[in-house]
């Protein structure tokens, strides 16, 4: 064989008791489990008192563009992710035209940067899909992004979709389908998505059933109202016959204090009714996104050129003010915002640079003006290119999530600016590290299956996810005592510690702890597209 792992302990992704084995790799595939000191290879690498488990399977990544600019892609492979999901929120850059493109490159360079320079050469799901196979470090599945479909066809216009446009919609999300993507995803509180009425949402749900995807979306609210958006969301299932993925499955923010119970019996239910349902969560308590999705729906009507000129006008600023500060916008996810919770992390102007790293409230008291004043000049000035972390989530909220058996981990990180959230970075060996090792949330088996596994079947993918001869030889080996995670609020950007080696397709992405360069992954398409 071409690499043996002597003597692991093999946590293979069911969840089942960790057991001693050799694991060999031949090509890009697991060739052999068999009894421990068994095996021979080419390469054999010790793995005594070392945990092999399947790579990690990031159920929501942002690296949409990120991947591509930067295509060893550190902050995934140092952490054991082998496979992550991308285009999630309802806002990605395929499918796309001319026109739209340019204003998702705008909307969005909070979440992935604009890099200068950059090849932007397709323009339909195939060829975005074709361009990750070029050469990536991980493997990637895409969803259609619900939110950017509605661009290409209503526009930015805060109304029902006619007859012609939903069709026309159903038809994008087909033909995303057909070329690979595995689903679609959803951004409900972020513009145009948000303006999508439910039966607009199980129409495009319907086809994503029937073409063998899930729906995967970012619903209406975290915050007020949070558990009716959760039961929204199972409904659009319901009646569209669609398996659901809720992503980031959180409840944040002081009205959710302790509401965790509720969201897991709605999903319960629901699972007992036969719904097909999954999540994902962080383990982590901040959010992040960009700055601007704090804004009321109605101030991002018509795209960037008309949210810029309500935030220029006096008496548009004092509406939104009030809305967000007061009663709280659809944006904000109907809770009025406490400044002190909201930081900025990421700006486009280097003299903006000063506000990275503080709240909305200490900037401005540093300044000696308004909260809103500073956020509104802030966003005019940077072109709503500002990224922010939102400090609003519950420690008890997140652990009982985590422990429900149809959660997976998903990073939902963002790889740009300053001060990055950093579960870009952290996310899996954090899971290893906190929840597993040190709090006792979740046992190692159990864990690993979470992440491995469990995430592998919701994506469909009959060859990964686990440990046994035939399946891909995505692999990563680690130390149980050491794992762990290194990134931090004020310095993100560090790899973990305690992982000793990565395989993608049987290929080492990560070597005695140390990044190859190796460019082994590639898009991993819907089984069921169009051949």
């Amino acid at each position: 064989m071409d690499v043996v792992f002597r003597g692991a302990l093999v946590a293979d992704g069911t969840g089942d008791a960790i057991t001693r084995h050799d694991v060999g790799i031949t090509g890009a595939k697991i060739a052999s489990v068999a009894e421990a000191g068994s095996l021979a290879g080419r390469r054999t690498i010790d793995a005594d008192g070392l945990v092999l488990a399947p790579g990690f399977i990031d159920m929501h990544s942002h690296s949409d563009l990120q991947l591509l600019a930067n295509p060893d892609h550190p902050a995934k492979i140092t952490q054991g992710v082998t496979t992550e999901v991308l285009g999630q929120d309802g806002l990605s850059y395929a499918p796309v035209d001319d026109v739209v493109l340019e204003a998702l490159r705008q909307q969005l360079a909070g979440w992935n940067d604009d890099p200068p320079g950059f090849d932007w050469n397709w323009r339909s799901v195939g060829e975005y899909l074709d361009r990750l196979d070029r050469g990536i470090a991980v493997n990637a599945a895409y969803l259609v992004p619900q939110g950017t479909v509605r661009m290409l066809t209503v526009g930015w216009d805060d109304r029902p979709a006619t007859d012609t446009e939903l069709d026309r919609m159903k038809e994008l999300v087909a033909t995303g389908l057909h070329e690979g993507a595995m689903g679609m995803s959803s951004g409900l509180t972020y513009t145009p998505g948000m303006y999508a009425e439910t039966s607009e949402l199980v129409e495009l749900c319907r086809v994503v059933g029937e073409l063998g995807g899930f729906y995967s979306p970012h619903h209406r609210s975290y915050g007020k109202g949070a558990l009716e958006a959760f039961a929204e969301m199972i409904d659009v299932s319901r009646r569209s016959g669609c398996p659901l993925h809720l992503a980031h499955a959180t409840m944040n923010f002081s009205v959710n204090k302790g509401k965790a119970p509720d969201l897991l019996k709605l999903l319960d239910d629901a699972l007992d009714d036969g719904c097909d349902i999954s999540l994902d969560t962080y383990p982590y308590l901040p959010g992040a996104t960009y700055l601007s999705a704090l804004l009321p729906s109605w101030a991002t009507e018509g795209g960037l050129d008309a949210t810029l000129a309500r935030l220029s006008d006096v008496d548009e600023r004092e509406r939104i003010r009030a809305e967000i500060e007061e009663s709280g916008s659809d944006g904000a996810h109907g809770v009025p915002i406490d400044w002190e919770a909201i930081e900025i992390n990421g700006v486009r102007n280097e003299h903006n640079a000063h506000l990275v790293g503080h709240s909305v409230a200490a900037s401005a008291r540093a300044q000696g003006t308004e909260p809103a004043k500073l956020y509104f000049d802030t966003l005019l000035d940077e072109r709503l290119g500002t990224s922010c972390l939102m400090h609003v989530g519950h420690e008890e909220n997140v652990q009982a999530i985590m422990r429900h058996p149809t959660h997976t981990g998903g990073s939902d990180g963002l790889l740009v600016g300053a001060r990055p959230h950093p579960r870009a970075w952290g996310t899996f060996p954090r899971y290893l590290a906190r929840y597993v090792r040190e709090l006792g949330v979740l046992d190692l088996a159990e864990c690993v299956a979470h992440l491995t596994g469990r995430a592998a079947r919701r994506l469909r993918l009959t060859d990964r996810g686990l440990v046994r001869a035939g399946y891909a030889a995505d692999l990563v080996l680690f130390d149980p005592e050491t794992v762990a995670d290194t990134a931090t609020f004020e310095d993100p950007r560090q790899p973990a510690t305690g992982l000793t080696h990565v395989f993608v397709n049987g290929v080492a992405a990560l070597d005695d702890g140390r990044p190859t360069g190796a460019l082994a992954g590639g898009s991993l398409r819907n089984p069921r597209r169009a051949r």
